[in-house]
Order: C-alpha cells, then structure tokens, then sequence
C-alpha cells in the first residue's frame, strides 16, 4: 500500500534530508586517494550519530554497514572495505537517514582525484538524469513519465540505463511501493498523488545496461566490467510541484 505522508510529517523527513546532504557535502571534501570506504562509513555513522540521527539501513536485513559503496562497476549495494581507494576511481556512497522517525535517502558518485573527461561525462550526465525525472514528479502526471524522460536523455547521450534496481517509496519504513522506474513509456503506470514521497535514482551504465550478482548476495556490477554512476533525491510529491528533501 502507498502511504501519503502529510505536511508535518513531510517537513520532519525534509529535516532528515538536510541533514544527509549535508553528510554528502563532507565526505565531497574529504574524498581522496587512498581514503578506504570503511573509513568513509565510519565517518558517516559518527556524524549522524553527532546530529541526533541513525544510520536506516544498518541492520536492515543483517546489513553490516551505515552505507552502501560501490566502486567503478559496482552498480550498488557496494560494502564498504578496506581496500584503499585509487586515483580515477569513482565510487557511489549510498546512505538513509533517520532523524526523530523521519528517513531520507540519497547516493551520490564521486570522482577519486583525476579520471578521464569521459567518466566525468558519465557522472554529469547520471545527476542531469536525475532532474530530467524530477522534472515529470508532478501531480496527475504518471510515474512512466519519470522513467521515459530519464531513459530517453541518457541514452541520447550514450549510456544506459540499469534495469533491475528501481526507486521506491520510503517513509516511515526503507522500502514501500511504489517502484520508481528509470526507463518506460509516457503516460504509463501509477499517477502521483499529493503526499507521496519516492526516491528517484537513476543507474546509468557506461556499456550495456545488465548487471550480475556478486556471491555476497548484496553487490550488483556491469555485466561488462564497464562503469557505472548513480545519483539519487528524496522527492515529496506537492501540489506546488516535486520538493526535494535531500537537499539544504
């Protein structure tokens, strides 16, 4: 069932959101070559715990971590490691905030010092995806518009989009319906309502857009060993448009 979160309750998840972004922010400036992700994880839970938050998804079906990182094919659910980061690495930090009951979701990709203009390209165009699909996130419209836009613009510009992982509704639990799909038809699937809340996070493959499994069970990669981004929002369905939480 899709929960409609109402304005009050919307305005504490906002408050988780600010927090989170500004989480992200940190680890921006601190990312570096030979930074581990553990060590990026360690930090983020310190920090949540100093505001008064809790790392959501740490426990969450026996999920050892205050993040998912996930390196260069890594599409997600990356676990964080010791294994020292490298110059022109990129890697997605994955992260859900809980402040006083309130949860928001967000992953950003970073860049691990230098990397090639066509890795860049692949970052900028993941986020620009993502607020092509926040662009459709308006009442009356359908959730096939997200998908249609996103799809359509990043594969305009060479890349792929990941099929098997979707964006979700969330709040007051991790993961509620609806799917957020990042591909699709216009004028398909649920229409949004006022009061829903879904992350939208788009996965955007360098090559071919299918994934395996690691034997973790956790971690998704390429298929082809090729890159991989991802840039993810909190988004509140208003009547005065798309608000996105997990941004300060």
């Amino acid at each position: 069932m899709i929960t409609l979160k109402s304005e009050r309750e919307i305005r504490i998840m906002h408050e988780a959101g600010k927090l989170l972004a500004s989480c992200h922010k940190e680890i921006a400036k601190m990312i570096k070559p030979g930074m581990t992700t553990l060590e990026i994880d360690q930090f983020v839970e310190e920090y949540l715990l100093k505001h008064g938050a809790t790392p959501e998804q740490k426990g969450f079906n026996d999920y050892q971590f205050a993040t998912c990182a996930s390196i260069n094919d890594e599409i997600c659910h990356g676990f964080p490691r010791a294994q020292p980061l490298r110059n022109g690495d990129i890697v997605t930090i994955d992260m859900v905030v809980n402040l006083h009951g309130g949860l928001a979701d967000s992953a950003w990709s970073y860049v691990v010092g230098t990397v090639p203009n066509k890795t860049r390209r692949l970052l900028e165009v993941t986020k620009e995806s993502l607020y092509k699909g926040i662009e459709k996130a308006y009442v009356g419209n359908r959730l096939g518009d997200i998908g249609h836009a996103i799809q359509t613009y990043v594969e305009s510009e060479g890349f792929s989009v990941v099929r098997d992982f979707t964006g979700h509704g969330v709040g007051p639990t991790l993961h509620e319906p609806p799917q957020v799909l990042h591909f699709g038809e216009p004028n398909t699937g649920r229409k949004l309502k006022e009061g829903m809340v879904i992350t939208i996070e788009p996965m955007v493959n360098e090559g071919s857009w299918h994934s395996q499994m690691d034997m973790n069970g956790w971690t998704a990669r390429t298929r082809d060993r090729k890159l991989s981004a991802q840039y993810e929002h909190t988004i509140a369905i208003t009547k005065k448009g798309p608000v996105i939480l997990t941004e300060q």
